[in-house]
């Protein structure tokens, strides 16, 4: 075996190594969608806004904005830059839904327009996030969050259920598919390295 071989074999990933890791690292974009279209089902059915609900999503989501490109910073320093830039982009947000609670704004909207300015502010701060953080997934979650404002206001009941059951399969797919090409890429670089 040449040296070159050797270099090739140590440096390579093992292939499986991918492909077990995949549908782990996918679980905490799936959790905030599913948890995102519940709390817009949630909303309405029962024409309530869900003030702490939103806010407990905003944090949520911005764990998983850290948690999962916490793995691709190889220094402290980019480590601690993505810990305030997050927590200062979320604090934001968290400032501006609680902007829209104050008792002489919440007078001038009615209690369903409330989680609907409240789910947009979330939406608008998740696709932003995954904008700085160039992650297609987080982008998806705001975009699906933005796409249910307007389904929630002009919809009727039965047909936002059908299209959040539509965004959540399109996310879910969107999800896999962009992680398994991923996967499918490094396998075919490997095996060309064999040949």
């Amino acid at each position: 075996m040449s040296e070159t071989d050797t270099q090739q074999s140590e440096s390579a990933p093992p292939a499986d190594s991918g492909r077990v890791n995949f549908p782990w690292q996918r679980v905490p974009f799936v959790i905030a969608l599913v948890l995102a279209i519940a709390g817009v089902a949630y909303t309405n059915i029962s024409h309530q806004p869900l003030v702490g609900y939103w806010e407990f999503l905003a944090l949520a989501i911005a764990v998983v904005c850290v948690v999962t490109k916490w793995p691709e910073l190889d220094s402290k320093q980019a480590q601690f830059r993505l810990m305030w830039t997050q927590a200062l982009h979320w604090v934001a947000v968290l400032v501006t839904m609680n902007m829209m609670l104050v008792s002489g704004v919440q007078q001038l909207l009615p209690t369903p327009a409330t989680s609907l300015v409240l789910l947009t502010l979330l939406a608008l701060g998740t696709f932003l996030a995954g904008l700085s953080l160039l992650s297609p997934q987080i982008c998806f979650l705001g975009i699906a969050m933005g796409a249910a404002v307007p389904a929630l206001s002009w919809l009727k009941q039965s047909m936002v259920f059908f299209l959040l059951a539509a965004v959540f399969v399109v996310g879910i797919g969107m999800t896999f598919w962009l992680g398994y090409g991923r996967v499918a890429a490094s396998d075919n670089s490997k095996h060309q390295v064999e040949a």
